[in-house]
C-alpha cells in the first residue's frame, strides 16, 4: 500500500528582514518504506498572512517578525517597486 505525506524539514531565517525559508518535504513509503522524497521550497515574508502555514513556522514568524521589521520590510519593499516604476499590489 502507498501513503503519501508532507512535513516541514527545514525553517531557516535569513536576512535582515527576517525572510523565512521553508523547506517541506514530500515523502511517499510503499508498505511503510520510503520510496521516494522530493522538496518543495517557499518563503514567508514579515507582515504575510500565516494562514495555511505550519505551526512551527508560525511560531518562528511570530517571534521574528516583529512590528518594526514588517514595517522595515514595507519600506524597502515599496522602495524597490518605486524604483523599479511599479506601485504596491501590482
Amino acid at each position: 500500500m502507498f501513503t503519501e505525506y508532507k512535513e516541514v524539514d527545514k525553517v531557516e531565517v535569513v536576512t535582515q528582514y527576517n525572510l523565512i525559508q521553508v523547506r517541506t518535504a514530500t515523502i511517499v513509503q510503499k508498505d511503510g518504506k520510503e520510496i521516494a522524497r522530493s522538496f518543495h521550497r517557499h518563503l514567508v515574508q514579515p507582515g504575510q498572512d500565516l494562514s495555511g502555514e505550519d505551526p512551527k513556522v508560525v511560531a518562528i514568524a511570530n517571534a521574528v517578525h516583529t512590528p518594526e521589521i514588517i514595517a522595515a520590510f514595507a519600506e524597502k519593499r515599496a522602495a524597490d517597486l518605486a524604483a523599479i516604476g511599479l506601485a504596491e499590489g501590482v
